[in-house]
C-alpha cells in the first residue's frame, strides 16, 4: 500500500487545526482506497500553541506526525517537511494550507490521480470542476489570474493552467528524490513554489491537473502581498530564461554553422564544383562545426570526452545529420535553380530555419547528447 504524507505547515493555526485534523481523520481519510494516509504538521513553535495541540491529538490519531523548528518562512518549512516525510517512508508527499483554502474534500481525488499513475498531482483552479472564490473582488481575481498567466507564459507551460497553487501531489522516487531541496530559490517566500514546480514538471513523466475549488480563509487573512507577488514572477522569469538557454546557445551556434555553410558555398562554388557536391560539402563542414560548439557549450553539462567516444559520437552525429544534410542537398540547388544563385543566403536560410534547425534540435536533444 503506498504511504501518502500530506506537509502543512501550520504558524498560529490552532483554531484552524481543530477543525482541520478531525476531518481529515474522521472524514477524508477513510473514503481513501489504496493508500495509507498521514499529516505531518511542522510548527515554527508558533505563540498561540498549536504544537501542543498536535502533540494531544497524536493520541487520538497515530498517523498523525508533528516537526517543529524555529521560524524562517514558508519554504524552510514545507523543505523540512518534506525531508521528514521522505525520513517516514513516505511514497508521495502532498502540500495543503492549513487555513482550509485547499478543502479536505479534495485529497481524495488528488491521491486517486496519484495512485492511476501520476507522478505530479496539481490542484488547478483554472480547468473545468475548479474555482477560486466568488467573494473576491475582481481585482483579486484579475492579479491571481494574469498572475498565473504571466508564469505560464514565461515557463512556456501552456499545458498547464494553474501555476502558482499550492495544492500539489509529489511521487518521491524520481521525482522529489531528484531535487536539491536545500538550495530552492527564495526559499523564505512564497515563490520558493514556482522553483519546485518547475523542477517537478521537469522531472514527473506523467503530470496531471486536478480541479479545486479554492476557498476563502476561515481565519485570518491572506499572508500574499505585493513583495510577494514581486519575488514569485522575478523567480518566474529567471526559470524561463534558465529554461531556455539551451536552445538559445543552440540558435547561436546554429548561426555560426550558417555564416561556415554560406562561406564555403561560395568557396567550393568559385572552385567549380557541381552545385550538389557545392551544397554536400559545404553543409558537411557546417554539421562538423555544429558538432564542436555544441559538444564544448551548448550541451556542456553531457560533454563527449575522449577521443574514442568523440570519434564514436561524430560517426554517430553525422549519421543523425545524414537528414539535414539530405534535406539541404536536395532544397538547397532546387532553391538555387528557382531564385538565382546570387540569391544562395535567401534559400539556405529558409531551409536552415524551417527544414534543418527543428530536425537538428530533435536529434541533438534526443540522439546524440539525450536531453528531455
Amino acid at each position: 500500500m503506498q504511504k501518502v504524507v500530506i506537509v502543512m505547515p501550520a504558524y498560529n493555526e490552532s483554531e484552524n487545526l481543530k477543525l482541520m485534523i478531525p476531518e481529515l481523520f474522521d472524514k477524508e481519510f477513510p473514503e481513501i482506497i489504496g493508500a495509507e494516509m498521514h499529516l505531518l504538521v511542522i510548527d515554527d513553535y508558533s505563540p498561540d500553541k498549536s504544537g501542543d495541540l498536535i502533540k494531544i491529538l497524536q493520541k487520538k490519531y497515530k498517523n498523525l506526525h508533528l516537526l517543529q523548528k524555529n521560524k524562517e518562512g514558508l519554504g524552510w518549512a514545507y523543505i523540512a517537511g518534506f525531508k521528514k516525510a521522505i525520513e517516514l517512508g513516505a511514497d508521495a508527499v502532498m502540500e495543503m494550507d492549513a487555513d482550509f483554502q485547499h478543502p479536505p474534500r479534495f485529497v481524495k481525488p488528488m491521491v486517486e490521480a496519484y495512485l492511476a499513475g501520476a507522478d505530479y498531482c496539481i490542484g488547478s483552479r483554472y480547468i473545468k470542476g475548479g474555482s477560486v472564490p466568488k467573494e473576491w473582488a475582481l481585482f483579486r481575481k484579475a492579479i491571481s489570474f494574469f498572475g498565473n498567466l504571466f508564469i505560464r507564459l514565461v515557463l512556456t507551460k501552456f499545458k498547464m493552467h494553474d501555476l502558482t497553487t499550492g495544492f500539489r501531489l509529489t511521487r518521491v522516487k524520481g521525482v522529489l528524490d531528484q531535487i536539491d531541496l536545500d538550495h530552492l530559490m527564495e526559499p523564505t517566500r512564497f515563490a520558493y513554489k514556482v522553483d519546485l514546480l518547475y523542477q517537478s514538471i521537469k522531472n514527473s513523466k506523467k503530470t496531471v491537473e486536478v480541479p479545486l475549488e479554492f476557498a476563502s480563509r476561515t481565519k485570518e487573512t491572506s499572508k500574499f502581498n505585493p513583495k510577494e507577488m514581486i519575488s514569485t514572477f522575478k523567480v518566474a522569469i529567471i526559470l524561463g530564461i534558465k529554461d531556455k538557454q539551451k536552445i538559445i546557445k543552440f540558435g547561436i551556434v546554429g548561426g555560426t554553422g550558417f555564416i561556415v555553410n554560406l562561406l564555403f558555398l561560395r568557396v567550393f562554388r568559385g572552385l567549380g564544383l557541381s552545385e550538389l557536391l557545392v551544397w554536400l560539402f559545404a553543409t558537411e563542414l557546417a554539421i562538423i562545426n555544429n558538432y564542436v560548439f555544441n559538444n564544448i557549450w551548448t550541451f556542456k553539462d553531457s560533454e563527449i570526452k575522449g577521443l574514442k567516444a568523440i570519434t564514436l559520437k561524430f560517426l554517430q552525429f553525422n549519421l543523425t545529420s545524414a537528414g539535414a544534410l539530405i534535406i539541404q542537398s536536395i532544397a538547397g540547388p532546387l532553391g538555387t535553380k528557382l531564385i538565382g544563385e546570387q540569391y544562395d543566403f535567401i534559400v539556405l536560410a529558409f531551409v536552415v530555419l524551417f527544414l534543418v534547425l527543428p530536425y537538428n534540435y530533435l536529434m541533438y536533444t534526443k540522439v546524440i547528447w539525450k536531453k528531455k
